[in-house]
């Protein structure tokens, strides 16, 4: 009989084409998937892995195989589903991941509501960026992830994924507190001509939205530095080496060296949860879904200001 986890090892390994990277999936080590595999190859009586070069690859064994492990775990899956929801319990694993910023600003707050409500539920909290954590969603390595999206690059739902929307988060200019404009309620993105500014590295989703919502007002970005933390960039800014842009959401004290200003029209960002359309009827899924949706405003309300605000 074909055992579940050494078929899941092979199916990891299939879908990130070797052992090491299956075993960072699998949050295992490389000689834990090798062992797996090798009491696979004795079960079947058949060569799954052949050397290649420096690593390895499938033997056409296993590819078959690891075809059949993918059906049969997501049929596991469906079936560990519709009994859980069977029983209306919210019970078990589950698994979550949330973008940095929400890791910090949200997932805490979520965790411990959803905890205090359902003590018998075992969560575990990963944070991974966004394209990471669809991936593996989609892959049935996390049952539940919460992710972003810009303007200029909306996210797309994969098939087999259903979404909810959380809240949309808005994103303020920081400047120095000597900053001319620092003391303004409200400023044009066009005030800022002229500025230099901080960024996040070029290629990282934040970094290509703040060029384009820059080249919508008609201003051509000058960068001074690249630090992809919130919290540096905003002790750069402190520091009079240019300004940022910064969501609300986890933004946490900021130092009395800055200030925060709104932006018309207002920029956001908007977060959901993201999670396997078969593994909906889980009951883990839904109220992990329902706590995220309740917690969401406090999770921003009331970061508009300055530091004197907090």
């Amino acid at each position: 009989m074909l055992d579940l986890h050494r078929l899941k090892a092979l199916h990891a390994v299939a879908t990130y084409g070797s052992v090491g990277a299956a075993a960072e999936a699998l949050m295992v080590t490389p000689s834990a998937i090798s062992q797996q595999l090798a009491k696979l190859e004795r079960e079947t009586g058949a060569t799954l892995l052949e050397r290649s070069g420096r690593g390895v690859r499938l033997t056409d064994a296993a590819g078959v195989l690891a075809q059949h492990a993918e059906r049969i775990l997501a049929l596991v899956e469906t079936a560990e589903a519709d009994f859980e929801a069977l029983r209306g319990a919210v019970v078990g694993r589950l698994s979550v991941a949330a973008f940095p910023t929400a890791a910090r600003g949200l997932m805490p707050q979520a965790l411990k509501e959803l905890t205090m409500r359902h003590p018998e539920l075992d969560v575990v909290l990963y944070e991974r960026e966004p394209e990471r954590q669809v991936r593996e969603v989609a892959r049935g390595e996390l049952d539940l992830a919460v992710v972003q999206d810009w303007l200029n690059r909306p996210m797309a739902t994969p098939e087999g994924l259903s979404r909810a929307t959380l809240f949309d988060d808005v994103v303020d200019v920081v400047l120095p507190a000597g900053h001319p404009l620092a003391g303004h309620k409200e400023i044009d993105l066009a005030d800022l001509r002229g500025e230099r500014w901080i960024s996040s590295s070029p290629g990282t989703v934040c970094h290509d939205w703040l060029v384009f919502t820059l080249r919508t007002a008609s201003l051509e970005p000058d960068f001074s530095c690249v630090a992809d933390e919130y919290p540096t960039q905003i002790a750069l800014v402190g520091a009079g080496l240019g300004c940022t842009v910064v969501p609300r959401l986890g933004r946490g004290v900021l130092p009395p060296e800055v200030r925060v200003v709104p932006v018309r029209p207002r920029p956001t960002r908007r977060i959901y949860a993201l999670w396997r359309t078969d593994a909906a009827r889980r009951p883990a899924i839904r109220a992990a879904v329902d706590v995220l949706r309740e917690v969401s405003p406090s999770a921003v309300s009331g970061r508009v200001l300055t530091h004197a605000d907090q």
